[in-house]
């Protein structure tokens, strides 16, 4: 491998073969695969436009952004993106080489090797602290910064760049407008290039190819090897992959349209900002006419007088009959105050955007208009990461890029791989809170990202209508409402029968699973979900009562319980029970220190289990010490294979230095995955301390014990939060 110094490449350098290929969700997908398999990536880019943003500066042009203005501190948006979604821990101005600006100066001069050996100079600094390299190649084209006899033209430049870097290349086409035939002429033109150049690539992927083309039409001709650049012998063949075109990537956000247009911003609340533009519709015809031409995702642009499309736009949003992000009104003219108000009333969720320019300037410009991902656009990421994931085979991916997984569990490689094990063995989950605003924007993100299929629970018209107001597409998920729904009735039944000793009535029945949190469990009960998810609006009581009382406690197992997953700067632990059991007997603690380790097993944790209590081994006495050693007793009997001791102190089953003193010898003291709490106060407080204090992220809880799975969220969930809850469900539905 041409530069390469180590079996393993560190860096994935991706070229993108034209304009508009694409590169940004390639190197997402691949900084996602990445971050699954080392503890710590890098990213870079060779060359960017503008100056160098301070971190003041970044901060301003996201401000900026949002209400509608461009990027002011110029910062390269793939560059931001990556930066902030994978916690790189260097300044932005650390992670390029040049500004296209001080490239041309340096040509200029005659300096090119100059300009190479900078840009590898700061690539070294930032490989240096890196396990994996994403570097995102140029966009430039040679003509503006210095032709032919000036750098060199781009595709040996990236692949100079490459080589230098000790890297591999993964090609991006721009497949849009494209047949399977060009396509694969462009691919294998663009892979003989590069390896003549003597670069190593690893993969060829078509983006933006038409959806139609990307099954198996266009696999014969997706069939590339590569060839040695001395053209006597073959060299190994070249996986060619094809990303369907999706609009909800490509298409420009209203804030970004706004921003490109210079426009003023009359009305529309803050989650219009978001919505993608699909389309554009001129508004010159009347009413009936125009109606018949509005699309879901449709931008209408009109004169500024017309207020009567503006209010008829406005009533078709509202009533649903259409899906509208915003309206633009030309020329620099103000509607009626009256007609804006109606407008602002009706379709809150509806921009309403003014320009000095006619219509059909506006048009031309808007139609040039591309959507770009951004770090403060996580919607659109989901669509981009979700593109990639199930159009390219990342296991193959992985294999030719030789990585090894690092021993090292970081908080991002561990929610990561939730997302990819769930994928993996794909479930059915419920949602009863299916009318939330976080439930929907995480409900899209699991249907985008195929980490599960959902049914969302309530009134269909109350969720398609909040969903259109949100901008967000839940169409995938079945939606179900309990009060009409033909299983009513069933689960009335079977719910009477399972409660008919607690004296329940079939009418008291049929009221309570009404409630969507019962409906919800029995939808799990009767096969129907896999899983449940809830607790958003609800509290813990009213979540995982219907489960205790309809789904009850696995075979051998006394007591359902709860872990959290603490996701520290460089390990996982895992913390049980921190939410239910108030103050569990010896039996029940040893159930929960079971389960604890089944849980951490299952999610990858090699579990060392350490049984808490305020006094380690022998050194101190009394009931709750008596209560932690008979438990832990009856772990090692039921469970001869687990490491477990106890009783220990916090500070000896995680500190080496502490082990040693208090427990020399202990396989577990020192070196503990799984802490198991005396009881709930304990527990819940430490936790909490750890969380504030440490700045651990806290996951769950976890309900494990439980025949099915039903999960918990903290009514404080956030939409992250509310993801990673729906992953570990699935995971445990696949069990």
């Amino acid at each position: 491998m041409p530069g390469n110094r180590d079996a393993q490449p560190r860096c994935v350098y991706v070229v993108g073969m034209g304009a508009g290929a694409g590169k940004a969700t390639v190197a997402l997908g691949l900084a996602e695969l990445l971050s699954r398999q080392v503890a710590r990536i890098g990213v870079f880019r060779p060359l960017v436009n503008g100056g160098v943003p301070t971190e003041a500066r970044a901060d301003s042009a996201r401000s900026s952004l949002e209400s509608g203005g461009l990027d002011a501190g110029g910062a390269d948006p793939t560059l931001t993106l990556l930066r902030e979604r994978y916690h790189i821990g260097l300044p932005y101005e650390d992670l390029y080489g040049a500004t296209y600006a001080e490239a041309a100066a340096l040509v200029a001069d005659g300096r090119r090797e100059d300009l190479i050996s900078r840009i590898v100079e700061r690539y070294r600094h930032v490989e240096r602290r890196s396990a994996a390299m994403v570097v995102v190649g140029s966009d430039f084209d040679a003509d503006a910064v210095g032709g032919a006899g000036g750098i060199p033209r781009e595709l040996a430049f990236n692949a100079r760049l490459a080589t230098e870097f000790g890297g591999v290349v993964v090609i991006v086409l721009n497949g849009l407008g494209q047949d399977a035939e060009s396509l694969a002429s462009a691919a294998r033109t663009a892979l003989h290039s590069m390896v003549d150049l003597g670069a190593t690539v690893v993969a060829v992927i078509a983006n933006r190819v038409a959806p139609d083309l990307v099954a198996d039409t266009v696999k014969p001709y997706l069939t590339v090897d590569a060839y040695r650049p001395d053209g006597r012998a073959p060299g190994m063949s070249v996986p060619v992959y094809a990303i369907p075109e999706v609009r909800s990537v490509s298409a420009p956000t209203v804030a970004e349209v706004a921003a490109a247009l210079d426009a003023t911003w009359l009305a529309g609340d803050p989650t219009t900002r978001d919505r993608d533009v699909l389309d554009f519709v001129v508004g010159a015809a009347q009413v009936p006419v125009l109606l018949d031409h509005l699309t879901d995702g449709c931008l209408m642009i009109t004169p500024g007088d017309r207020n009567d499309l503006l209010v008829a736009v406005g009533a078709a949003h509202a009533a649903g009959q259409v899906s509208v992000p915003g309206i633009v009104l030309t020329l620099g003219e103000q509607p009626d105050a009256r007609a804006l108000g109606v407008v602002e009333r009706l379709a809150p969720g509806v921009a309403v955007l003014s320009v000095p320019t006619d219509s059909f300037d506006t048009v031309a410009r808007a139609s040039r208009i591309e959507g770009q991902l951004r770090a403060d656009n996580p919607r659109k990421v989901a669509a981009a990461i979700g593109a990639f994931e199930s159009h390219v085979d990342t296991d193959e991916l992985v294999r030719r890029l030789e990585l090894v997984r690092s021993d090292r569990v970081t908080p991002l490689m561990f929610e990561y791989d939730l997302i990819d094990r769930a994928r993996a063995n794909r479930r059915h989950l419920v949602l009863p809170e299916g009318d939330e605003e976080r439930i929907l924007r995480a409900a899209e993100v699991v249907l985008r990202r195929g980490v599960a299929d959902l049914t969302l629970l309530g009134d269909p018209d109350q969720i398609s209508r909040k969903a259109r107001e949100l901008g967000v597409d839940v169409s995938a998920a079945r939606v179900v409402d309990p009060a009409t729904s033909p299983w009513l009735e069933e689960f009335a039944h079977a719910y009477e029968r399972l409660r008919r000793h607690r004296g329940l009535t079939l009418d008291r029945a049929r009221d309570t699973v009404r409630d969507v949190n019962y409906f919800g469990t029995m939808m799990v009960e009767t096969g129907r979900a896999d899983g449940m998810v809830s607790g958003a609006t609800h509290t813990t009581a009213a979540t995982i009562r219907p489960a205790f009382e309809i789904i009850r406690t696995e075979p051998g197992v006394t007591v359902a319980s709860s872990v959290f997953f603490m996701l520290l700067a460089d390990r996982t632990l895992v913390y049980g029970d921190c939410a239910i059991n108030p103050d569990p007997e010896a039996v029940q603690l040893a159930d929960i220190a079971i389960s604890s380790a089944q849980t951490a097993a299952r999610f990858g944790i090699e579990p060392r289990v350490a049984m808490l209590s305020y006094s380690t081994g022998t050194s101190g006495t009394g009931a709750d010490v008596e209560k932690v050693a008979e438990a832990t007793r009856l772990v090692r009997q039921r469970r001869p294979d687990l490491l477990v001791e106890g009783p220990i102190q916090y500070d000896a089953a995680i500190d080496p230095i502490v082990a040693a003193t208090k427990a020399p010898g202990s396989p577990v003291a020192g070196r503990a995955t799984v802490f198991i709490f005396p009881d709930l106060n304990t527990g819940n407080n430490t936790y909490k301390a750890v969380q504030r204090s440490a700045g651990a992220i806290a996951v769950g809880p976890v309900i494990q014990g439980l025949r099915r799975p039903v999960n918990d969220l903290s009514r404080g969930a956030t939409v992250k939060d509310i993801i990673n809850t729906v992953a570990i469900t699935a995971i445990q539905a696949a069990r």
